[in-house]
């Protein structure tokens, strides 16, 4: 029971400072509008032409979520690797099915020509 009331506690606490912080980020910031302070910030070179006029490829789109996909891969692996030695033989496996799995899906995506840039 001592162990629920320092959990409530915990949770009690957190969620007030969560509350204190979106306030006072509320009560500090500027209000004051600008022509400045509205633009596009490009590495202080003044901006050629709206941000919402520039069309980006979908292919962008496309490589970033295989990206996304072998670098999540990458973070479930590497306590895997960490600890081969704990693990069982059925562990094992289990890496090589997700390795397997993701390993499909990066063939499916070539097979259907989605990596071809032309």
């Amino acid at each position: 029971m001592k162990e629920l009331v320092c959990l409530a506690v915990f949770t009690g606490l957190s969620a007030i400072f969560a509350v204190i912080m979106v306030v006072a980020g509320f009560l500090c910031q500027y209000k004051r509008e600008s022509a400045v302070k509205n633009s596009t910030y490009e590495c202080g070179v003044t901006p050629f032409k709206s941000a919402n006029s520039i069309k980006f490829d979908i292919r962008y789109f496309n490589y970033a979520i295989l990206f996304l996909i072998f670098d999540i891969e990458t973070i479930f692996l590497y306590p895997f690797a960490v600890s081969i030695n704990m693990l069982g033989l059925f562990a094992i496996f289990e890496a090589f099915l997700f390795v397997g799995i993701l390993l499909l899906g990066l063939y499916f995506a070539i097979n259907k020509k989605v990596l071809r840039w032309l």
